[in-house]
């Protein structure tokens, strides 16, 4: 009887071993999550730890008296004092996404706020909550429309201009032609159908995509036609190879560039300075008592402030006297920089075009919701982030960077379009479309060109086009072995 008692606890004693060893071994590991996020969870588990685990031995103490005699006592004493206990968890239901929360571990894990240029970079493209990374964004269905969604004949006219520039460096037999963020694949797709009966221009080209949305480079695999070979991926509407890249820097280098930026440098982060009485502050975003977000200004200079400088430098006095707020994108002078390196040393030229000033910008960013303004600080990562396009900023950031690349512009889109024969374009299609094909030409036409309200809009008011002509700048640079780009002269 002794002996079976002697049995059972020591097999009790085994169990709760293994339960105490593997109750520390089984704990969930998180090797997909973001450094930020693995920061968060480090700084929650190593302020409770001492409290949580015990400094004794994983393995419990026994006091484990030796038998001395047959007739020894059948109790058996455990300490179980060394067991974990885990801590009561709140069951309670919380609103925040998981944007929301990873944010708000950054501000706490940094003991203060953190820039609006990184809250919209987080916003924007989080690997696993941004805005851009697992959906499709774009069209009437999205949260708004690009131009080359608007009508083909945008991505045509981009074509037009691509080869304008093919010409002008001699018809290379083999060219990098680079798009940076090209949403659906829609403008791409235009220009390669559009330029397909210029065979030696296709033919030349190696089509490169700067795309870092897995959902996006679906959809611009699927509207690009792509067949997947067995040494590269063919575009089936120009026989021409597709790659897609994370960033311009993985791009080949070596051939002449063509680069492509349509409604890219507004989605690149910004940081925003205000006036006050202790000279230019930061803005910065805080949590706020309730848990809310809330603009706050830095108590001290920040690293972005050198950004500020070298942008006031480019300034005169008067413009800057001017303003009470002012934002600089240094991502934008940096990858002007880099772009402008390639140009300078491999040939070629960059397009620019997107809504902006040809001056310091102030206060201009701006969430977008389902095709409404919502409040930037409002559910982030359900809106599109995006801020006025310094066009001054990238002119001194190209030709700070070398003296081999020439700058031109920049003139409204309807300038740039007009001129490469958008109008000629518009009138060969009505020659042979339905009466309602003529409506949506005349719409996109207008919204491409157009300025304010389209005057022969009969439908409903909350749908008349409103014309991006003026709104929207084109820049180009180029190398200067190139002369002058079509329509710039």
């Amino acid at each position: 009887m002794l002996r079976r008692l002697v049995q059972q606890a020591s097999i009790r004693r085994h169990i709760s071993n293994s339960y105490y060893f593997n109750s520390h071994l089984s704990a969930p590991s998180s090797s997909s999550s973001s450094p930020s996020l693995v920061r968060k969870c480090c700084l929650s588990s190593s302020s409770s730890s001492s409290t949580q685990i015990p400094n004794s031995s994983f393995v419990e103490q026994l006091d484990d008296a030796k038998q001395t005699s047959p007739e020894a006592s059948a109790t058996i004493s455990i300490d179980r004092s060394g067991l974990y206990n885990p801590p009561e968890h709140s069951h309670e239901p919380s609103s925040d996404s998981e944007l929301v929360k990873h944010l708000k571990g950054i501000i706490k894990f940094r003991g203060g706020p953190i820039s609006v240029a990184e809250y919209m970079e987080e916003v924007l493209t989080n690997p696993r909550a941004g805005f851009y990374i697992n959906r499709d964004v774009f069209g009437a269905q999205g949260d708004f429309i690009t131009s080359p969604e608007v009508s083909q004949m945008f991505g045509e006219m981009v074509g037009v201009w691509a080869m304008c520039l093919w010409e002008q460096m001699g018809q290379p037999s083999r060219v990098n032609l680079v798009e940076l963020g090209p949403g659906r694949g829609t403008l791409m797709a235009d220009l390669l159908r559009g330029a397909s009966k210029i065979r030696k221009f296709t033919e030349s080209l190696h089509v490169h995509l700067v795309e870092c949305s897995p959902t996006l480079q679906k959809l611009q695999h699927q509207n690009l036609k792509c067949v997947d070979e067995d040494t590269a991926t063919v575009s089936g509407l120009a026989r021409t190879p597709i790659s897609w890249h994370a960033a311009l820097e993985q791009v080949p280098s070596g051939l002449p560039t063509i680069v492509i930026a349509h409604e890219f440098y507004d989605a690149l982060p910004v940081h925003q300075f205000q006036r006050a009485s202790r000279g230019w502050c930061e803005k910065m975003v805080d949590v706020a008592e309730d848990s809310t977000f809330r603009f706050v200004l830095s108590p001290q200079p920040t690293p972005a402030t050198l950004y500020l400088a070298k942008r006031c430098k480019w300034a005169g006095t008067e413009e800057i006297t001017k303003l009470d707020q002012i934002e600089v994108c240094p991502k934008a002078m940096e990858l002007t920089q880099t772009i402008a390196e390639r140009i300078s040393s491999d040939g070629g030229g960059a397009l620019i075009i997107d809504y902006g000033l040809n001056g310091m910008v102030s206060d201009s960013l701006q969430a977008i919701r389902k095709h409404k303004f919502v409040n930037i600080l409002d559910d982030p990562g359900s809106a599109d982030l995006s801020a006025y396009v310094d066009f001054a900023s990238i002119r001194h950031s190209a030709e700070e960077v070398s003296g081999d690349v020439s700058v031109h512009g920049p003139i409204t889109q309807s300038q740039f379009l007009g001129s490469l024969g958008i109008n000629f374009r518009v009138e060969a299609l009505l020659q042979n479309c339905t009466y309602e094909q003529a409506e949506s030409l005349r719409t996109g036409y207008w919204r491409l060109v157009g300025e304010g309200e389209a005057p022969f809009w009969e439908g409903p008011d909350e749908e008349v086009p409103i014309g991006m002509g003026t709104r929207y700048l084109a820049m180009a640079i180029v190398n200067k072995k190139q002369g002058v780009p079509v329509p710039f002269r």
